[in-house]
């Protein structure tokens, strides 16, 4: 093993390519994830591949987006034109095996002292780390990494925030179920490498702990309905930390929803756009890993960061569902270009191959109607952007740069800039951040905000902002898109990981400090 790789995998620690700042400034964040399966769960078909392919349509089955569960159906096609495909007994069963969904989001009694063990204290993981020691009623207990300067540097940063040295666990990979199995923790966080946030999920669930995961969750269907069924079965909160749905533009979006200023919300644009290929390529960090997912799957690997502030527009999962969504890729060729002109002829990199195309662009439908332009954009120079657009039908915000236009209230058919806004219309979680300043890592105050907000929603007793519900909808975005850019861009279907309750459970409220 050399600097975190067995295999060719990095399973220690991440590196910290996560989202973007308020001030403008580019930073890396990292991901999260875990084994992909030789089963594809579902598929979209009735495209050409469908018929060139020979698959006989009574194999195929449907997962209703009103979350009926799975039907046998010779030919079965949706309002939407969407069919699925027989995959593991999982997906197959999943809806109908697992039953109802509980009535509301997770609630547990609250906790005085939040007790967390750390898996991955990497770049993002060390950010945590550094957030959680300020934050009050936490104590770190335990840290788990392949690398043991890396637990040392967070057993450091504990101590001079005045608690106990945590306890270190770093004989290897799977050394984390040895920490999760004997210390005695409330919640398990895990900043590692993507193949990993299901398996370090579970087993801490399995063992009465609460769990947090970096994005996305899982990035496969059975990896998401892993965690959904593991959560329901144990009573355990699973929560996947997207720290750009903090992020102050994106709250004050949220806010001017709220408040009626854009009227309905009728269409949303988003994405991840971020010249990674320096990252990809790098010799520590992401790049022991990262990269590795570029030369075999083709779609969007990265949807949370843009999609996650929109489906708090949308109430996803809060009184709309997505429906289903069709994704096409570019070719790839950013990569490779990348690997000529920075490595010598007959280095490794050189040769590489990637199936990745260099931008992913898809569509997404909700059951209510509404539609979102969904991109990935990482393999091709470019300045960062999420997009971040939401379309009402009085007004609209849009980032990059941030603006406002509120039918009304702005001059013409001009723009506002955002900040002219603030005093108004900032979020009050960004008004209470600012009031209570003080040096905060992490991209701006995004992240602190995001581990506060954790904090406190477990020390109160209240539902989390994100749960595992939310986790699934927006990390199975990864593999459908794979496969309807697999099947010439055909519709694929969502599932409804809360089986109908989705028309039930109430919009968050407006988050508080």
């Amino acid at each position: 093993m050399k600097d975190g790789i067995k295999d060719g995998v990095n399973v220690g620690s991440k590196g910290h390519s996560k989202g973007h700042s308020k001030d403008g400034s580019n930073e890396a964040r990292d991901e999260s994830g875990n084994e992909a399966t030789n089963a594809s769960p579902i598929a979209a078909v009735q495209g050409p591949a469908f018929e060139a392919g020979g698959i006989d349509r009574r194999n195929f089955l449907r997962l209703g987006a009103l979350g009926l569960g799975a039907t046998a159906v010779a030919g079965a096609t949706t309002a939407a034109g969407c069919t699925t495909r027989e995959g593991s007994d999982r997906v197959a069963t999943g809806q109908a095996r697992l039953g109802a969904a509980p009535a509301g989001p997770l609630v547990t009694p609250p906790m005085e002292t939040v007790r967390i063990g750390f898996v991955g204290v990497g770049g993002m993981g060390t950010v945590h780390v550094r957030n959680f020691a300020s934050i009050p009623g936490v104590e770190i207990v335990a840290v788990a990494d392949i690398r043991e300067e890396h637990a040392v540097r967070a057993q450091e940063i504990a101590v001079a925030a005045g608690m106990a040295p945590p306890t270190l666990y770093t004989r290897g990979e799977r050394d984390y179920e040895r920490m999760i199995g004997e210390e005695d923790l409330d919640l398990v966080f895990t900043a590692t490498p993507w193949k990993w946030h299901v398996p370090i999920c579970v087993e801490a669930m399995r063992n009465g702990k609460h769990a947090a995961t970096e994005v996305p969750a899982a990035y496969t269907l059975d990896g998401c309905w892993e965690l959904v069924e593991t959560a329901e079965q144990f009573e355990r909160h699973c929560v996947m930390m997207e720290n750009c749905n903090y992020d102050r533009p994106e709250l004050m979006a949220l806010h001017l929803i709220r408040q009626g200023l854009l009227g309905e919300v009728l269409h949303a644009e988003c994405g991840y756009l971020h010249d990674l290929r320096a990252i990809k390529f790098s010799d520590n960090g992401e790049g022991l890993w990262r990269r590795d997912h570029s030369w075999t799957r083709n779609g969007n690997l990265y949807p949370t960061h843009g999609l996650g502030p929109v489906a708090q527009y949308m109430d996803i999962n809060r009184g709309d569902q997505f429906a289903y969504l069709v994704s096409m890729s570019s070719p790839s060729r950013g990569l490779q270009e990348y690997a000529r002109e920075n490595f010598a002829p007959g280095s490794p990199q050189r040769a590489e191959t990637f199936a990745l195309g260099d931008v992913n662009v898809s569509m997404i439908k909700t059951v209510n109607g509404r539609t979102i332009y969904l991109s990935h954009d990482t393999n091709l120079p470019r300045p960062y952007s999420r997009i971040n657009t939401v379309q009402g039908t009085k007004g609209i915000f849009s980032g990059y740069p941030n603006r406002v236009h509120i039918e009304g209230l702005s001059e013409g058919h001009g723009w506002n800039d955002w900040t002219d806004w603030q005093e108004e219309h900032d979020h009050p979680l960004w008004k209470w951040e600012l009031e209570n300043a003080v040096e905060r890592p992490g991209h701006g105050g995004m992240d602190y905000m995001e581990d506060y907000r954790l904090i406190k929603c477990l020390r109160e007793g209240k539902q989390t902002d994100m749960n595992v519900y939310d986790a699934a909808a927006l990390s199975v975005v990864c593999e459908l898109t794979e496969l309807s850019v697999a099947q010439g861009s055909a519709p694929v279907e969502f599932p409804d990981f809360t089986r109908g309750r989705w028309k039930e459970w109430q919009p968050l409220p407006l988050y508080e400090g």
